[in-house]
Order: structure tokens, then C-alpha cells, then sequence
């Protein structure tokens, strides 16, 4: 198997469906190694399995350390390059979302939200940008959203975390350049995610209606620009939050 990220090792957060799944399998079909990492046991080794199912081939294995645990991260970080020798990419894709009342918000719900969105990318970041560091250089591509533009109108962590996720890029783009590793981000749009795949027909319309493309992204709309960002190809690209979301404003 080759293709842009042959010989490449690749390590993929929130890799067990949706968006982080296809870019899972995107990096597969281009040639690299490939760990997928999920928040459960359970979780991981299911997707391991339909991967290894659809893909007999491919080089892939599954983690499930606690993402806000940097500890735990650099450990299995650290096995991960013991294993394969490098970490050359690393998608920090690994999120969750609310869409709650600021008068409805529970402390513990906001606190959850910064872990997973910012703490996570942060223990990811730090781990995987010390292998790169030694090896001479990586990618490092965050998953970031089309509300850090203009905001929501409800559910303020789940937008303010992804500015973070803006800001995080940017600068660590600046901070760790000198070292050959570029860091970037994909901010999707609306996509065909399973939270999406269950709404009724008459909300997914007025929804498709407001996307000038005329459709909503599927996730491998979404991992196609992982993929650009991971490779050669974006050699010259760094700090770049890049949309995917067919010219879409919300």
C-alpha cells in the first residue's frame, strides 16, 4: 500500500466514528501506520475490529488512554514510537459538543467540554510534539469547527473551546516551526455525522438549503483535508485554520 503518507506513523483522537473514523481510514488508504484511539476500551477495539473487517491490509492498532491525562498520554505515546520508531502526524480530533442554555449550564458540563476540547489537545500536543521533535519534524492538525468563526447562539463552551482551538493552532504553529513541525486545523461545517444521520428530514432540509454547495459535508469531505494537511503536499502550510463547509455562515 502507498500514497501520500506512505512510511508515515499517524496517531488519530476521537478515531472511532464519524469524522475521526474516515480520517482513520483516509490515512490507512494513503499508507500509514495508523492508531486509532478512542475514549473506551469497549469503543476502541469495536472500531479496530470493523476497520481490520474493511481493511485486512492495513497497519492499525487501537489506544484508549485518558486524553486530559498527559501522563497517561506520553506513556502510550512514548510506546507508540518505541513500536514504529517516529510519530509523524498526529489529528487531535477528539471532541464533544453541547447546545445548552448559559442559564442552564452545569459547571461540571463547561469543565468537561475545555478538557476534552483544549486539555486533550494540549496533553496530545505536548506528547507527540517531544517524538517530533526528535525525529526532526511531524504534522499536527486540530480539529476545529465552523462556530469558532461567528460563534452559536447556544451552548457557549462548545464554541468558545473551538476559538481556543484557533488559538492554540496559531501559536504553537509559530512556537514549534523552527523544529520542522507544522500544526494546522480543519474546521468542518454541517457534516453527515451519526448525530446528524438521525434528524428528521424536514430539519436536515432548511439546514441544506442555507449551504451554498447545496449539500452537507460527508466526513471524508472532512478527512480529505486531513490528509492534504498530513502530507508533503502542505509542506509550506502552517498555522492555517482551512473550512470545510461549502461556504456556509452560521
Amino acid at each position: 500500500m502507498s500514497g501520500l503518507l506512505n512510511g508515515k506513523v499517524a496517531i488519530v483522537t476521537g478515531g472511532t466514528r464519524g469524522i475521526g473514523y474516515a480520517i482513520v481510514k483516509r490515512f490507512l488508504e494513503e499508507g500509514a501506520t495508523t492508531v486509532l484511539c478512542g475514549s473506551r476500551e469497549e469503543t476502541a477495539l469495536k472500531a479496530l475490529a470493523k476497520i481490520k473487517e474493511e481493511m485486512p491490509d492495513a497497519k492499525v492498532e487501537a489506544i484508549w488512554p485518558n486524553l486530559s491525562d498527559r501522563a497517561a498520554v506520553t506513556a502510550e505515546f512514548n510506546a507508540i514510537k518505541e513500536k514504529y520508531g517516529s510519530i509523524d502526524i498526529l489529528a487531535n480530533n477528539a471532541g464533544i459538543s453541547q447546545n445548552v442554555s448559559l442559564f442552564d449550564y452545569k459547571d461540571e458540563d463547561f469543565d468537561k467540554i475545555l478538557d476534552l476540547n483544549i486539555k486533550a489537545i494540549y496533553s496530545c500536543t505536548r506528547a507527540a510534539a517531544e517524538i517530533m521533535k526528535e525525529n526532526g519534524g511531524g504534522s499536527i492538525i486540530n480539529t476545529s469547527s465552523v462556530v469558532s468563526i461567528n460563534g452559536q447562539a447556544s451552548g457557549c463552551g462548545y464554541p468558545a473551546s473551538k476559538f481556543a482551538v484557533n488559538g492554540l493552532t496559531k501559536s504553537l504553529s509559530r512556537e514549534l516551526g523552527k523544529y520542522g513541525i507544522r500544526v494546522n486545523a480543519v474546521a468542518p461545517g454541517v457534516t453527515r455525522t451519526d448525530m446528524v444521520a438521525v434528524l428528521p428530514e424536514q430539519m436536515i432540509q432548511p439546514i441544506i438549503r442555507n449551504i451554498p454547495l447545496g449539500r452537507m459535508a460527508e466526513p471524508e469531505d472532512v478527512a480529505n483535508a486531513f490528509v492534504f494537511l498530513a502530507s508533503e503536499m502542505a509542506s509550506y502550510i502552517s498555522g492555517a485554520i482551512i473550512p470545510v463547509t461549502g461556504a456556509v455562515v452560521i
